[in-house]
């Protein structure tokens, strides 16, 4: 069982402050990461993730900062294992979460695990909704209209993220629990030079097509 306990976030550690504003000084755009923080602050407090994590158990990592990490990973088309990375070594990232230099991030599978539990209780169009209200109150977006049902893509999307991770995953304890009874008939059947390139890595690490 993971637990979370909701607290604000941190604000940017000022040595990645000061080198963020060295190295964006006279341009004219900020990365999206940076641009976020400066506009909205907390964008997803953790209270309102809260409900899919339990009071007792081992500590998980911010549910609101995961769900900023989420839409930045989305923005850039990155797998999980890339948004991991960029967690720990991406200043503009770190800027945006509120990290220090040290802070060592988390596994890519906690992207995951966040994705299933937002969808087990009913909280995909939570980060949506936040998103919308924030920038409906800077002027950013007129309320009202039909930007609202763009929602069911974003649902769609991130249900089917989680199903594509459930099969491929499937396909790859298949493989592997043939190899291991049937060995033999493993190499007459199946072209194992191919189905190791496409099953040999866990499939929350492959870049998704666009379509």
């Amino acid at each position: 069982m993971v637990s979370v306990k909701p607290q604000p976030w941190p604000g940017p550690d000022p040595q990645i402050a000061a080198a963020i504003r060295a190295m964006y000084s006279g341009r004219r755009e900020v990365p999206l990461a940076v641009w976020v923080r400066d506009q909205f602050g907390e964008l997803f407090a953790d209270d309102q993730f809260a409900a899919a994590f339990g009071q007792r158990g081992k500590p998980g990592w911010s549910p609101g900062r995961l769900a900023l990490v989420t839409v930045l990973q989305s923005a850039e088309n990155l797998t999980d294992r890339q948004a991991a990375e960029a967690v720990r070594t991406d200043l503009t990232w770190k800027y945006a979460l509120g990290l220090d230099l040290e802070d060592p991030g988390f596994d890519h599978s906690v992207l995951s695990e966040f994705r299933s539990r937002v969808v087990a209780h009913g909280l995909e169009e939570k980060a949506l909704d936040l998103l919308l209200a924030k920038l409906v109150e800077q002027g950013l977006l007129e309320s009202g209209g039909s930007q609202r049902t763009d929602s069911t893509h974003v649902v769609s999307a991130v249900r089917d993220l989680s199903q594509l991770d459930l099969a491929g995953e499937a396909v790859r304890a298949a493989l592997e629990a043939l190899v291991c009874a049937a060995p033999y008939w493993v190499e007459q059947v199946i072209d194992v030079p191919s189905w190791s390139r496409r099953y040999g890595d866990r499939i929350p690490g492959w870049r998704a097509p666009a379509s």
